[in-house]
């Protein structure tokens, strides 16, 4: 439970998905010391250890997708900003998108969301969101290289 709560984090009263998007902050920025194809590797492993991690969770607490389980947005985010450059612009930016993403669970996230049970329905619409935010977030860099050298 230590794990699937982001160290407890899940367990705030307000918001634990939030409170667990910004536990990843220190991972994320431990990942941006590695070369990108062994930092995806390292968010590759992260993912199948959260589905394990979060299906034992879900097992334990009898409910489906708990709110308190919140190392899918750690993993969420983490893949939100693989191989960006992390700047203060990139990260907020890059926090804001996830959090949309998960939030609204837009195709084809929600199909993951909907149609996968388990840890894999837990972490997967997670991935998908960090994705699709890791996307948006380039094509905003791309248009806007000054992302990176803001803050």
């Amino acid at each position: 439970m230590f794990l699937a709560t982001g160290c407890y984090a899940g367990r705030v009263p307000v918001a634990p998905g939030t409170v667990g998007s910004l536990v990843a902050f220190p991972i994320v920025y431990a990942l941006t010391f590695c070369p990108w194809p062994m930092a995806m590797a390292a968010v590759v492993l992260m993912a199948l250890a959260a589905v394990w991690i979060a299906g034992q969770a879900e097992r334990q607490l009898a409910h489906r997708d708990p709110g308190s389980v919140v190392i899918d947005e750690i993993v969420g985010m983490c893949v939100a900003l693989l191989a960006i450059p992390l700047t203060l612009t990139t990260g907020l930016a890059g926090f804001l998108l996830f959090r949309l993403f998960d939030i609204v669970k837009p195709q084809p996230i929600r199909f993951f969301d909907r149609r996968l049970d388990g840890g894999w329905g837990i972490v997967m619409d997670d991935v998908a969101a960090g994705i699709a935010a890791n996307i948006v977030l380039r094509i905003g860099i791309w248009l806007w290289p000054k992302m990176l050298t803001v803050f």
